[in-house]
This record gives structure tokens, sequence and C-alpha cells, in this order.
């Protein structure tokens, strides 16, 4: 009778040690597993909301130098730029490793709070800081609104953080200039007309995000780009109606934008209350700014879904992007009687 050969199985452990070594390894996949999950969602947790008057003490108190006009403001920038460097997980939307490039929220939330911060940055640069179109522009805070519009998405050469910062260091230049009665090279002017310049530019933002929250519920929309003007012309023809819906993909990017651009200027909202006081008391225009911020503040409320929910107009699932939608649009109509106000009041 011949020999009946052996098989073995060369990947089936056979001694205790391969068993520990592969038990080992999958505890330790596992742990890995749970440590990104458990990081993700804690740097998902948005940063809480700040009182710009006492961030803007505690600025001066580090600065040494006295609370001014134009201070709570200008400061108020700066505490929204360190956030997106100084929050849990750092800045995340140029990611590229594990587990911030596996973010999907706060990314979006971060470029929301960024583009408020560049306008508020712009508009410093053009009109808070300048008497006249002729004068001559605030070198630091030119620095700091070149280096905040560095793309977001860079990661090396420089990296958008180091840029980020860079632009800190020179509104916090600007700032302590700002209270210095011997130099008076830096200034901040709290007239209508700069108030009017970027609240216009609030204005057209408030409205962009309304429309796309909007339309999370696709919608036959007429073309109204000429009207109002029967000699107006555009570049090439467009349709007379048109059906505009939001990706299923894009629905959760747009709302968490949207909650950042309102957490933001709900805050620079508060300072201009404080910096521009005498001037809206002058327009009776103060109780119109509290209502548009007491409706962005109901932008901030907490979200109890674990997902954003896309649900129709009148259906039985609840639409977020709606909700959210609401709340700017009210904000944006309050912030078209404010102008009015400051224009004509």
């Amino acid at each position: 009778m011949g020999a009946t050969a052996k098989v073995v199985n060369l990947y089936k452990p056979s001694t205790w040690k391969e068993k520990g070594l592969k038990w080992t390894i999958r505890l330790f996949i596992v742990t890995l597993i749970l440590l990104m999950i458990f990081f993700m969602l804690y740097w998902s947790n948005e940063p809480d909301q700040f009182d710009v008057n006492s961030n803007a003490k505690y600025a001066a108190d580090n600065l040494n130098v006295p609370v001014v006009n134009g201070f709570t403001t200008t400061a108020t920038l700066a505490h929204l730029v360190e956030t997106l460097l100084d929050k849990a997980g750092g800045f995340t939307e140029n990611d590229r490793m594990p587990p911030g490039v596996l973010l999907d929220n706060m990314p979006n939330w971060e470029f929301g709070v960024l583009v408020q911060a560049r306008d508020m940055a712009l508009a410093m640069r053009n009109d808070f800081s300048r008497s006249q179109s002729q004068s001559t522009e605030d070198k630091d805070l030119v620095n700091a609104a070149t280096k905040l519009h560095t793309d977001s998405k860079l990661w090396v050469l420089p990296p958008a953080e180091s840029q980020y910062r860079a632009s800190i260091k020179s509104i916090n230049g600007y700032l302590t200039r700002l209270a210095d009665n011997k130099e008076g090279d830096a200034q901040f002017f709290a007239r209508a007309d700069n108030l009017v310049d970027w609240l216009q530019l609030v204005k057209k933002r408030l409205g962009s995000l309304s429309q796309r929250l909007s339309a999370s519920v696709g919608k036959e929309q007429l073309n109204t780009d000429l009207a109002g003007d029967a000699e107006a012309k555009q570049s090439t023809p467009n349709a007379a109606s048109k059906y505009i819906k939001t990706s299923w993909f894009e629905i959760d990017d747009i709302f968490y934008e949207a909650r950042g651009q309102t957490w933001a200027l709900l805050h620079l909202l508060k300072a201009i209350e404080t910096d521009f006081s005498s001037v809206l008391q002058k327009k009776n225009a103060m109780i119109s700014l509290r209502q548009i911020i007491r409706e962005l503040e109901g932008t901030q409320q907490a979200m109890w879904s674990p997902i954003i929910l896309n649900g129709k107009g009148f259906g039985f699932v609840t639409n977020h992007s709606l909700v959210m939608a609401s709340y700017i649009s009210r904000a944006n109509a309050a912030l078209i009687d404010l102008e009015r106000l400051l224009q004509q009041g």
C-alpha cells in the first residue's frame, strides 16, 4: 500500500505564537478604525459662539492697547481665522491623510467661515480703513486680505494654514497701530456709506445661499436676468425657464457651508453693532440689525439628525435645507431694510 500524502495548510496558524500574532493584527486594525471614527466625530463638532466684546477686551490686553473704535470688528475677524486653525482637528479642508481627508461636513463649514472672513478683510482694506477713494491702502490689511485669499485646498509650498496664520499676524499689526494715538496711520472709519458697501456684499452672499439651499427641492424657475430694463443685454441667450435641483451628493455640502457663513456673519454683525453704534442709533437702524442677528442665531441651532434630510416641500420627512433657507431669507429681507435705513434714514 502506497504512503498517503499529508497536505499541510501553510496559511493556517499552527502555533500559539502565530495565532496570537493574527489576533494582535486584527485588534490593531479594529482599534485603528475606532480611533479614526472617534477623531472624525470629534473634529466634526462646530466651534461654540463667542462674545465679541470679551474677545476684543482680551485681544487689547494681550497687545497692551486700549479698545478703540473699529477694534471689536477687527479683533473678531482675527478670532474667526484663529478658530479655523486652532479648533479641534485644526484646518481640515486641505487634509490629504485620514481622518481629515475622510471628513465631509467640517471642510464645507470651514470654507463658509473663510468666505465671510475674506469679504470682511476686503471691506476693511477698501472701505473701513480709508477716508476716501484716493486715500492709501493700509499695508497690513492689504497683506491680510491677500493671504486670506490663498486657495484653501493648498497643502504644500506653502500650505494654506501658514498663509492664514500670516494674515492673523497682519491683522494684529493693524490692531496695534489702530489703538496707537502717537502713530495715527491706521484708522477705522465707522460711516454709514462704508457699512452699506459691506452690507451689499453680504446681501448677495445670503441671496446666493438661499437659492442654493432652496434648490434641494427641484423647481422650475423663470429667467429674470434682464427683468426691469428693456435695453439690457447679455452675452449669450438663455432659455425662458429652467429646472433647478441640487445634486443629492451636494446637499449636505451646501448646508454646512451655509452654517459656516452664518456663524461667521453672526459674530461680525455683533461686532458691527458695537463699532457702528452711533451711526445705527442716529439712523434708527439698531433694531433692524438686531433682527438680522436674531434670524442668524436660528441657523446655529443644534443638529439632532446625524444626516441632512432632504424631504419634499410638504412631505413626510423634513428638509433641513429649506429650514436653513427660511432663516437666511428672513435675515436677507431684514438686511435690505437696514441698507435702506442707512441710505435714507
